[in-house]
């Protein structure tokens, strides 16, 4: 049974990341977000924030055209190599500046923005080579553009910020794919322009995109859409009184209220000027993360190992060392992690660690299903006979429970109340059930104190033994002990009775020592645990010769012999069954 839910188990875990429910991608996600380091600015863009007090001081929002380029041609006066306006510009300036704005575009490196719109209006294509089959990408929306006279004056590139599941933006497109062929991403065309080149080249596999080149820059690698995964640089940032922007490519973008979207990112709330310069330093870093083609299969694999180690060690090892060793992979894991990402390797196992604790959980959990129904059943077979000590034993160590027959070197003890038929006739049937409680009860307390096994009581005699269930060495000297207590037991419960006014008992104990063979004996449905063979008769006969022998114990010449009591040896007695007297002892 237990192997089906392991597989199913198995199963599920695996199938989650194949399918990339939501709930998962999230997971898998915020996992990115938390690890991907934050990259050192590359030095090369600053922000210019046109915030509420400039709108302000400028007589209300929008600014004209006008002083948009008196603002580009400071900047480039301050040394800025480009300026990026992160605003779109669809319609002519009401005040009529526009040719001064293009103007000014044109004496520097400058690009603008378009925003995506479902409008089916797509902005013209770049060159673009592929090294491989054409793949489809990530499909542009439609645009919004700017007017002529500003757009022949400078660079487009799509201000794009496409959400995750979760609604953050955290990972873009480099190139967008239209009807006729490819558009750049706003912060892709910004480094295309300040490296003079002309043409992008976009590698495939098998898989879809594999990287993005630009001449004079390192390969970008994205993934199989093309995507980069921003790393969330913190450029360099200027307002317009200060205008610091010397050897800096500029982006420039409102950041008064109502005027700009703030968009959600793993950051926080930023403004798309911000979110693009973060894209052109990610795209600029050589070592920011990426998600390799390759991702799923080692996140499935370490998924897939993972649980089938955690299930195997807790089923192997059991509950306290299987947890122990499952936690050392559980740490490795995340150890291994967390490594890759800070190699910039987006590969997730935050699934796998899941998985691990689900698994593990549910391997403890039957596990321990498993151990307290065998503890139960070992105290349910067990507890009647032996002392709770060593039914805890046994719980401990079931393996010791091999009870279906086993040929055993034991010692054994036979006991029975003398003159208890006589007693039984002279006194009421409440009393003789107490006396005989009592005189058992006695015996079991000196059992149980040497870690002996009660097998039965019949009438008024008991039947105990050693090195039957558990393996004693010194089962010999236990039992001698266990008799001695027994007759000191009976002396003091004697006291007791004279007490109370009942008559003294008297005990005879036979004690011996030999081969057997333990096991559950008896019907299908009806059966307990006990031994048989020749030195339980040899027992039973020690004790009922004791009455002839005039002693209160007998004991065997096999358990004498490995005895530590000072024994004194008595005449050979004569016991049926045998055809030799037998030698036997009693105490000194």
């Amino acid at each position: 049974m237990n192997r089906y839910i392991y597989i199913g188990l198995l199963i599920i875990l695996c199938f989650i990341p194949i399918n990339n429910f939501k709930f998962y991608e999230i997971i898998k996600l915020k996992t990115f977000d938390n690890f991907v380091k934050q990259q050192e600015s590359s030095g090369y863009f600053s922000v210019l924030n046109i915030t509420e007090d400039d709108i302000t001081k400028e007589g209300g929002y929008p600014l004209s055209r006008q002083r948009l380029a008196e603002i580009q041609i400071e900047l480039l006066e301050r040394g800025a190599i480009g300026v990026g306006w992160v605003v779109a510009f669809p319609q002519k300036d009401r005040f009529g500046g526009d040719k001064y704005f293009g103007q000014a575009l044109s004496y520097a490196p400058s690009i603008l923005a378009m925003f995506e719109n479902n409008n089916g209006i797509y902005p013209s294509t770049v060159g673009t080579v592929i090294l491989g089959n054409d793949v489809s990408g990530i499909p542009a929306e439609g645009v919004i553009e700017n007017i002529n006279i500003l757009k022949q004056n400078a660079n487009q590139g799509i201000a794009v910020a496409r959400t995750d599941v979760d609604n953050l933006v955290r990972r873009l497109p480099l190139l967008l794919k239209t009807p006729d062929g490819w558009v750049p991403a706003y912060g892709t065309e910004v480094l295309k322009i300040l490296t003079g080149a002309d043409t992008y080249v976009i590698k495939t596999n098998t898989n879809g995109i594999e990287e993005i080149r630009v001449k004079g820059l390192s390969p970008v690698k994205t993934d199989s859409l093309g995507r980069k995964w921003i790393s969330w640089v913190v450029p360099h940032e200027t307002s317009l009184a200060e205008m610091d922007v010397e050897n800096k490519f500029v982006f420039v973008g409102f950041t008064a209220k109502g005027i700009m979207p703030q968009l959600a990112t793993p950051v926080g709330l930023l403004e798309p000027h911000k979110i693009q310069a973060a894209l052109a330093e990610s795209i600029l870093i050589q070592d920011s993360p990426y998600i390799p083609d390759y991702a799923l299969f080692i996140e499935l694999l370490i998924t897939f190992i993972s649980i089938c180690l955690v299930i195997s060690l807790i089923n192997i090892f059991g509950i306290t060392l299987g947890i122990s060793t499952t936690s050392i992979i559980f740490i490795s894991t995340a150890i291994g992690g967390y490594y890759l990402i800070q190699q910039g390797i987006l590969i997730d196992v935050v699934w796998s660690l899941i998985s691990q604790f689900i698994s593990g959980s549910t391997a403890f959990y039957l596990r321990f299903r498993e151990q307290y129904k065998l503890r139960q059943q070992i105290k349910g077979q067990f507890g009647k006979y032996l002392d709770p000590r060593m039914v805890k034993k046994l719980q401990d160590n079931p393996e010791l429970c091999q009870v279906n027959g086993k040929r055993v070197d034991c010692s054994i003890i036979f006991t029975d109340l003398r003159g208890f038929t006589s007693l039984s006739e002279s006194v009421e049937p409440e009393m003789v059930t107490y006396i005989m409680n009592s005189v058992l009860d006695v015996q079991v307390q000196a059992a149980n104190k040497y870690f002996g096994c009660t097998d039965k009581f019949i009438g008024d005699a008991g039947m105990f033994h050693w090195n039957t269930i558990i393996p004693q060495e010194d089962h010999h000297n236990l039992a001698l002990s266990a008799a001695k207590e027994i007759q000191k037991n009976i002396d003091l419960l004697n006291m007791k009775f004279v007490e109370e006014g009942i008559p003294k008992v008297a005990i005879g104990i036979g004690v011996n020592s030999g081969i057997c063979i333990a096991g559950n004996f008896g019907a299908t449905d009806r059966f307990a645990f006990s031994l048989i063979g020749d030195p339980c008769n040899v027992a039973a006969r020690l004790e009922s010769s004791t009455k002839v022998a005039g002693v209160g114990v007998l004991i065997g010449e096999e358990t004498a012999k490995y005895s530590n009591f000072a024994l004194k040896l008595l005449e050979p007695i004569e016991v049926k069954g045998k055809a030799e007297p037998l030698q036997v002892y009693t105490w000194e």
